[in-house]
């Protein structure tokens, strides 16, 4: 039997780890209809059905199996040395981030940056997604957690606090409470959670239900901004809200949440010399942070 092409077998690796025609599509940047057609030549090729429609995508047969495991891990390997023979240069970054952090903390810095660095190509990839450093061409990642991500260097930026937040229109309505009145508000309710846990740090009593409930920070954020309720706000996120008056802090007091700011990159961005520029930079910036 004549070796099938090279295209043909990587469609069908990546069709097999994902699970998902139409995201395997999506990442080769092919139709669901060119990929299938991709699928059926290999198929015919191979002489055995390798992948089955499952009730949530595609599923490996036994043959695809054994097919998959005999091939998957040189075609990894072939990935991994086109992507080091690949025109990388000394002053291209790619950095990983949140949409969030993006938009409030990194870009608003930037131009400062990017005018004493103009040799430097940055590409910003504003995600949810985390980085898998092994697969993808990336340098580094702003990511908010606890610090340890297996097979980085995890290098601490800074703390997160989060404290009550309304808009000045809110505060006309309600008046400024007090601590022991706050949740007498209405209040938002935030994808962490921390309501329960600002209450008990600092008394008072939450509502048996809130305004609304959010499962992204910077919604939150936008919601308290236009009035909808108290939001419990991440300040490096709401800062920039803080500082143009959109958003008024309710008190001085904050509450740690058990996560931080890391700047997180593999061991081989320590030779990288346009990284380590912005390394530098990202953790004097960090430092202003906590002052």
């Amino acid at each position: 039997m004549a070796r099938p092409p090279l295209d043909q077998l990587e469609s069908f690796v990546i069709a097999a780890r994902l699970g998902n025609l139409t995201r395997a599509a999506e990442t080769m940047h092919l139709t669901v209809s060119a990929l299938s057609h991709r699928m059926r030549l290999l198929e015919e090729r191979v002489g055995h059905r390798l992948l089955a429609r499952g009730p949530r995508g595609v599923v490996l047969t036994p043959h695809g199996q054994r097919l998959f495991d005999a091939i998957a891990t040189p075609m990894d390997a072939i990935d991994e040395a086109f992507r080091r023979l690949g025109a990388r240069t000394d002053n291209a970054v790619t950095l990983s981030l949140i949409p969030s952090m993006a938009t409030a903390w990194l870009v608003p810095r930037l131009p400062a940056f990017l005018a004493r660095h103009p040799e430097l190509a940055l590409n910003l990839q504003s995600t949810t997604h985390v980085v898998d450093f092994e697969r993808e061409p990336v340098d580094a990642a702003l990511r908010l957690g606890g610090g340890r991500w297996p097979g980085t260097v995890a290098e601490l930026l800074f703390e997160e606090w989060i404290t009550p937040v309304a808009s000045p229109a809110l505060l006309e309505r309600h008046r400024r409470p007090t601590l022991a009145k706050l949740g007498t508000l209405p209040l938002l309710g935030d994808p962490g959670q921390r309501w329960d846990d600002w209450f008990a740090t600092f008394g008072g009593q939450a509502p048996t239900r809130y305004v609304a409930a959010f499962d992204d920070t910077e919604t939150l954020h936008q919601a308290a901004a236009q009035g909808l309720g108290v939001a419990l706000a991440r300040l490096t996120l709401a800062q920039p809200l803080i500082d143009s008056g959109r958003l008024v802090a309710l008190t001085s007091k904050r509450l740690k949440p058990g996560f931080a700011h890391y700047l997180v990159y593999p061991e081989r961005s320590r030779q990288h010399p346009g990284f380590q520029t912005m390394r530098g930079w990202l953790l004097a910036q960090a430092a202003k942070m906590k002052r």
